[in-house]
C-alpha cells in the first residue's frame, strides 16, 4: 500500500472504530491497540522494517531503565552514548552510507586513484529520521533527569510508533507525549470537532493546493537549465507546495490525535510571515528546529562563548539539520545557507535599520532561494539555475502556469491571512455550526473533486 492521503485516511477510519470499542475506558488496551495498529500501518511500506522499528525502540527503552538504576550511575554516560550510537548508526547505514561512499568514490576517481567503496543496495525505511530522533530525545531527557524513565514497554512502544506522527512527525518530546500514554485520555465533542476540522484542513492543503502545484514544480526542476522567470515561478510554487504538503500532514496527524484524546505539538505557525531568518525557524518545522536547538546547538555552547564560536555552532547545527533532510549535497548547502543567514542576522540585522516590511521581503528572498537549493537535484543544476535568474526568456506556456500559481497561491494566501487575523491554529473550528458546516462542505467538495487514489506521497515521507 502506498503512503498517501488515501491509504492514511482509510487506515484511520478502520482504526478509530476499534479504538472506541475495544479500547474504551482501558489505558492498557488502548496503548496495546495503538502499538499493534501502528506496526501494521508501518508494515504496509515494508514489513521487514517493523523489526528495525521495534529493535530501535527496545534498545532505548532498556537504556532508559538502566539510566534510572541507582546501582549503575557510573555508567550513565556510556549508556546514553550507546543510545546515540545505535540511533545515529541506524540512520547512517540506511540513509547516508551510499551518500558518503559514492562521494568518496567520486573524489578518489577525480584524483586518479580509483573506486574502493561499495554501493549497498539499501531501501530507506520510511520515517526513520523522525522516530529515531524522537526515541533518542527520550534517552537524552532521562540522562539529563528532565523526566523519569518509563518502566512499561507497551506505553513506550506506543510513544515511538504512534502512527499519526510516525512517518513524518511532528517529532514529539517525551515530556509532552509520553505522559499522555500513561494516563487516561479525555475524548469529548470539542476535541472531536477540532480534530475533524484539522483533518479536513490538512487534506485540503495537500490534495487541493500541494498536489496541483506539484506538476509545475516537477516539470521545471526535471530540466538542467531554464529561464529566470520560469525558475522563479517554479520556486515560488515549490515554497507553497512544500508548506501545504508538510503542514497539511501535520494538521492531519494533530487532528487524528485530538480525536483519540492526544495533543501533539504545533509544528508550523505562519512561517511565511517571519521578518527574520531566526523567526522563520521559530515558525517552520518547530519540532525539528527546537530538537536541534536543545540537543545540538545548546550542548555545543550556543551563543555563550563569543561571536565566532556562535557562528561555528550555527553552521554545524544547520548543516546537520540540512543533511537530516536527505543524503545529498543540495541539502547540505541548504543547511549551510541558513546557517550563514542566521549568523549574519545575529551579528548585523539589516531589518533594524528599516521597516518590518523590508525585513519580511529580505527573509522571503533568503527562504525561497533556500527552497531552490533544497529542490535542485545536483550541484550543477543549482549553479545553472542560479545563473539563469538573469535570463528573461519566456516560453509560450508561461502565462498558463502563472495562472495556475495565482489560483492556488490565492487559496494558500487566504488560509494564511485568515489564520493570522484570527490568531487561531484552525480558524474554522471556532465558527458557528452553520458557517463551520458551509466551509467544511466546500473544502470536502474540492477535496473530492481533486481526489486521486494514486496521488503523490507526502514530500517528507522520503526523509
Amino acid at each position: 500500500m502506498l503512503f498517501n492521503s488515501s491509504s492514511f485516511l482509510i487506515f484511520f477510519i478502520f482504526f478509530i472504530s476499534l479504538y472506541f470499542t475495544y479500547g474504551r475506558n482501558n489505558i492498557l488496551r488502548r496503548n496495546l491497540l495503538i502499538v499493534i495498529s501502528s506496526y501494521i500501518f508501518y508494515s504496509f511500506w515494508d514489513w521487514r522494517f517493523t523489526f528495525l522499528l521495534f529493535g530501535s525502540s527496545f534498545i532505548d527503552f532498556k537504556i532508559g531503565c538502566l539510566l534510572q538504576n541507582e546501582k549503575i550511575q557510573y555508567k550513565r554516560k556510556k549508556l546514553v552514548l550507546l543510545s546515540v550510537i545505535s540511533n545515529l548508526g541506524i540512520l547512517f547505514i540506511f540513509k547516508y552510507f551510499n551518500f558518503f561512499s559514492d562521494s568518496l568514490n567520486i573524489l578518489l576517481s577525480n584524483l586518479g586513484v580509483g573506486q574502493f567503496f561499495p554501493h549497498a543496495k539499501l531501501i530507506l525505511p520510511v520515517g526513520i529520521s523522525f522516530y529515531t530522533f524522537q526515541s533518542l530525545g527520550y534517552t537524552i531527557d532521562v540522562y539529563r533527569k528532565k523526566i523519569n524513565c518509563v518502566n512499561k514497554l507497551i506505553p513506550f512502544l506506543a510513544y515511538v510508533s504512534f502512527f499519526p506522527q510516525l512517518v513524518a512527525g511532528p517529532i514529539e518530546r517525551s515530556n509532552n507525549l509520553m505522559p499522555q500514554f500513561l494516563s487516561d485520555r479525555v475524548i469529548n465533542n470539542k476535541n472531536i470537532k477540532l480534530g475533524l476540522n484539522l483533518i479536513i484542513l490538512g487534506l485540503f492543503k495537500k490534495i487541493v493546493i500541494a498536489d496541483n502545484l506539484s506538476p509545475l514544480v516537477d516539470m521545471v526542476y526535471s530540466e538542467s537549465m531554464n529561464s529566470g522567470p520560469i525558475i522563479l515561478l517554479a520556486t515560488l510554487a515549490f515554497g507553497i507546495q512544500i508548506y501545504c504538503d508538510f503542514s497539511g500532514y501535520s494538521d492531519i496527524a494533530r487532528g487524528i490525535a485530538y480525536i483519540l484524546g492526544f495533543k501533539l505539538m504545533v509544528n508550523f505557525n505562519l512561517p511565511y510571515f517571519a521578518t527574520t531568518p531566526n523567526e522563520f525557524w521559530r515558525r517552520w518545522h518547530i519540532s525539528l528546529s527546537t530538537w536541534f536547538r536543545d540537543y545540538v546547538y545548546i550542548p555545543l555552547g550556543g551563543n555563550k562563548y563569543g561571536k565566532w564560536k556562535t557562528i561555528r555552532n550555527l553552521f554545524l547545527t544547520m548543516g546537520l539539520a540540512g543533511i537530516w533532510h536527505g543524503a545529498g549535497w543540495n541539502f547540505v548547502l541548504w543547511g549551510f545557507w541558513h546557517g550563514l543567514m542566521l549568523s549574519i542576522f545575529n551579528n548585523f540585522n539589516p531589518t533594524n535599520l528599516l521597516s518590518k516590511t523590508f525585513g519580511w521581503l529580505i527573509t522571503m528572498v533568503i527562504v525561497f532561494y533556500g527552497w531552490l537549493l533544497f529542490r535542485c537535484n545536483s550541484i550543477e543544476q543549482i549553479i545553472n539555475f542560479t545563473l539563469s535568474f538573469w535570463s528573461a526568456d519566456l516560453p509560450i506556456w508561461f502565462s498558463d502556469y502563472l495562472i495556475v500559481l495565482l489560483i492556488y497561491g490565492f487559496a494558500f494566501l487566504v488560509l494564511q491571512i485568515w489564520k493570522k487575523t484570527t490568531c487561531e491554529l484552525c480558524p474554522t473550528a471556532n465558527l458557528n455550526i452553520f458557517l463551520n458546516t458551509m466551509v467544511l462542505g466546500f473544502k470536502i467538495f474540492l477535496i473530492a473533486l481533486f481526489w486521486d487514489s494514486n496521488g503523490t506521497q507526502f514530500i517528507y515521507f522520503q526523509f
